[in-house]
């Protein structure tokens, strides 16, 4: 099948990575690189990561329940100074924007399926402007559901209207992008920008 649409992680691929963020606050604390997605990973999904992802806890409950995780493991970080610095320094990477307008304008649907959680006013208003660049735009707090879960990436792909074969995905994150690989989508593994986007420009021959 012809490829008809191309999905965009967001942190990590449109904007920043907050793994660089982490990797900065596990440096200053004194703890292994990778510690707090490890964690994130070893509780699980009914963990207060992945609940405040799916929309199921507002902030002020995460703080307490991921504060009490991080403490259950030895550390001393506070939770607030995590989102505060993702927040913080998260931006836009303007060659993958560029690409998304190309992309657009060469006649390809373009979606972003994001896991996320709902933010304050400021960030939210930034982001609603942000939404227009894409055809489709999932959030995992929004829709109650997460990346790895497949069935947030059949909610895109029936959002834009098209099979899983006919989509191109890109994430940073290697578990994310297995279940749309096993669902048939092309997958690309973004490192960095620029490698990612020659190969999704030889995949669209643009």
């Amino acid at each position: 099948m012809a490829i008809k649409a191309v999905i965009f992680d967001l942190g990590g691929v449109v904007m920043d990575s907050p793994m660089e963020i982490l990797a900065d606050i596990e440096k200053k604390h004194g703890v292994e690189h990778n510690f707090i997605n490890q964690l994130i990973v070893d509780v699980g999904p009914q963990g207060a990561w992945a609940r405040l992802e799916r929309g199921e806890i507002p902030m002020d409950e995460f703080y307490v329940a991921f504060d009490r995780e991080i403490q259950s493991v030895g550390a001393k970080i506070s939770s607030r100074d995590i989102m505060s610095a993702i927040n913080s320094y998260t931006r836009v990477r303007p060659e993958m924007l560029d690409a998304v307008r190309r992309i657009r304008k060469a006649g390809y649907k373009t979606a972003a399926l994001t896991n996320n959680w709902i933010a304050d006013d400021d960030i939210a208003s930034q982001l609603d402007a942000f939404k227009e660049e894409f055809d489709v735009f999932v959030e995992s707090s929004r829709v109650g559901l997460a990346k790895p879960d497949p069935e947030i990436y059949k909610l895109v792909l029936e959002k834009l209207g098209i099979a899983s074969e006919e989509a191109v995905f890109l994430d940073d994150i290697g578990r994310n992008l297995k279940p749309a690989r096993k669902m048939g989508m092309h997958t690309i593994k973004v490192k960095s920008p620029g490698d990612a986007l020659k190969q999704l420009f030889n995949l669209l021959d643009i």
